[in-house]
């Protein structure tokens, strides 16, 4: 794969291939946690929600024998069920309990610390104000933890609606998957009303979704058309897709795979972006590609703005379980993620 060197020197058909993309340590976490509880346990294993928001995830897991639900209540009682990547609330927590469930809880740990701050400044008698998008299996979650002091704000034009008890002991937290663009315009409008908005101890935007954002905004401007490769439900996929717009691109699409590609979306174009959401598997990527190499944009040049080499361990129940059978534990690297193969369609 060439490095990417900058500007157009010739009209070549090319890919600008974006780096980071893909998985991030969150998503590799809860998938790899399923995969290993099928392994170890044997099927059926419930899954509350979707695991990542992946269609071609959800698909294969589910072709291995794991069962996604919608809530706890229709687990078999005592049977066990995987907490999704986004998080719950303590009543789904209290409903799991009260049916016997045995939980595994692949949370994001990014997404945890963001429970935390809520219940910290919830005790505090914080106002907390949550950028993110209502109904989102995230938002729900992190509400969840304080909603007597939690509201909702979806975007900067909700910003006038908003009414808090006590103007100077206000904070914002947010959903870590947002626009990292849109959210800071959001905080400044709230930081016009309320003047003393307080801000959360860290960055709750994760590191992957700002890293591929940055990706996008580096290869854009040099674009005919970007395609991000990612599910509809996917927040992080969906923004990329406005990002690569903002940032200078001619046209900006979302594919869950090649087979949504449509070759029409080339016509005149020299050069074509090609990223993916962070809950996306590499090979869905790789079709993408050699669907553009029959095009005839066989050259791909990686645009890389960051190297991400975080991981994180295996949820507690399951490392527990893992090492009393004597099952290693360890994460495997990411790009050993490629084998999880029902071929797309």
């Amino acid at each position: 794969m060439a490095p990417y060197h900058g500007g157009v020197t010739e009209q070549r058909k090319r890919v600008l291939l974006a780096a980071p993309r893909g998985y991030c340590a969150g998503v590799d976490r809860a998938v790899v946690a399923v995969e290993k509880a099928l392994e170890h346990y044997g099927a059926p294993v419930y899954v509350r929600k979707e695991i990542v928001h992946n269609k071609f995830v959800v698909e294969t897991l589910t072709e291995r024998g794991a069962v996604f639900v919608e809530e706890t209540d229709e687990v078999p009682e005592g049977a066990r069920v995987v907490f999704s990547a986004h998080g719950v609330s303590p009543a789904v927590h209290a409903s799991a309990a009260a049916r016997s469930l045995k939980t595994i809880d692949a949370t994001c740990p990014l997404v945890t610390k963001v429970h935390k701050e809520a219940v910290r400044f919830a005790s505090d008698d914080y106002d907390i104000l949550l950028i993110g998008h209502e109904g989102h299996e995230e938002v729900e979650g992190t509400a969840g933890e304080a909603p007597d002091h939690i509201q909702v704000v979806n975007s900067p034009d909700e910003v006038d609606t908003v009414t808090v008890r006590d103007p100077d002991k206000v904070v914002w937290i947010s959903q870590t998957t947002l626009s990292v663009d849109e959210t800071m315009e959001t905080v400044r409008r709230l930081r016009e009303r309320f003047p003393t908005l307080q801000d959360p101890p860290s960055d709750d935007i994760c590191y992957a979704t700002q890293n591929r954002q940055v990706a996008v905004k580096k290869l854009a401007p040099h674009c005919d058309v970007v395609i991000t490769v990612g599910s509809a439900n996917s927040s992080n996929s969906v923004r990329l897709v406005e990002v690569a717009l903002d940032a200078g691109a001619r046209a900006s699409y979302r594919v869950d795979r090649a087979s949504e590609v449509d070759p029409a979306w080339f016509d005149g174009a020299t050069t074509v972006g090609v990223t993916s959401g962070a809950s996306v598997p590499e090979i869905l990527v790789r079709d993408v590609l050699e669907l553009l190499a029959g095009l005839g944009y066989d050259t791909v040049e990686e645009v890389r703005t960051a190297t991400e080499d975080l991981m994180f361990s295996l949820p507690r129940e399951l490392r527990t379980d893992l090492k009393q059978a004597g099952t290693p534990v360890a994460m495997p690297r990411r790009g050993a993620r490629r084998e999880l193969t029902v071929e797309p369609v």
